[in-house]
């Protein structure tokens, strides 16, 4: 059983210019990635896709293996995250590698956990499914969500307009940190999201898509507050 890490990251992001690489307290944020994956002890290789000279140096300074650059039709802003992995996973067969799991690791999942990936990792092997990502509940009932139109709001779910918010079902989305994908699902499958995927659950404090600036400033701070907790003083 072999397993990879893929941490795709191309050199044109748009809203944050050198998004991969910028600095995020002390190192750049891939680093954290990079790091994470190493120490976790799950990966027979962890590597970074990038069609970036730069992010390539970087990459390889902090550990990982850029065994070869993405292409340029790979590298453009509609190529699918599945189209980059199977890009990879060909590369490496015609160096006489094959992998039975793949981890998608994203340069900016600062906030991570070793632990995370493992639990991913034992979840997918155990229970038979395809993939396993980590998810988050949203912070407020997506049920009672509201429109804006003509400067007048309204209630976008209007049957929900007298229901309180703890009695609505919790909804979830993606935390955008790691997806971890069987080979054959990869290679069969036209999504990395398949009816047979799983889900561990995240903390909010452990989630922060990373946009903005202001994203940025909060995933610092997140990190900061997990990592380096206020010491309370008796």
């Amino acid at each position: 059983m072999a397993n990879l890490c893929v941490i795709p990251a191309r050199g044109g992001s748009k809203r944050i210019p050198r998004k991969n690489i910028k600095d995020f307290l002390g190192k750049p944020i891939i680093a954290y990635s990079i790091e994470v994956a190493l120490q976790s002890g799950l990966f027979d290789e962890v590597m970074v896709s990038t069609d970036d000279e730069e992010i390539a140096e970087i990459a390889e300074k902090y550990g990982a293996k850029v065994p070869f650059m993405r292409s340029t039709e790979n590298a453009s802003d509609f190529a699918t995250t599945r189209v980059v992995l199977i890009e990879v996973v060909d590369s490496y067969k015609i160096q006489g590698k094959q992998f039975d799991y793949i981890c998608c690791l994203y340069p900016t999942a600062s906030l991570t956990f070793i632990s995370d990936l493992i639990e991913g990792f034992d979840l997918l092997t155990s229970g038979g499914f395809d993939t396993i990502l980590p998810i988050v509940a949203f912070s407020y009932p997506i049920q009672r969500s509201l429109v804006l139109e003509d400067s007048k709001i309204k209630m976008a779910h209007h049957e929900f307009v007298h229901t309180r918010s703890q009695d609505l079902p919790v909804r979830y989305h993606d935390a955008g940190q790691w997806c971890w994908i069987r080979y054959t699902s990869l290679m069969q499958s036209i999504s990395l999201f398949t009816p047979n995927s799983g889900a561990i659950i995240l903390d909010e404090l452990r989630v922060q898509d990373i946009d903005n600036e202001t994203d940025w400033k909060l995933a610092e701070l997140k990190y900061a507050l997990l990592n380096y907790p206020p010491q309370v003083k008796e």
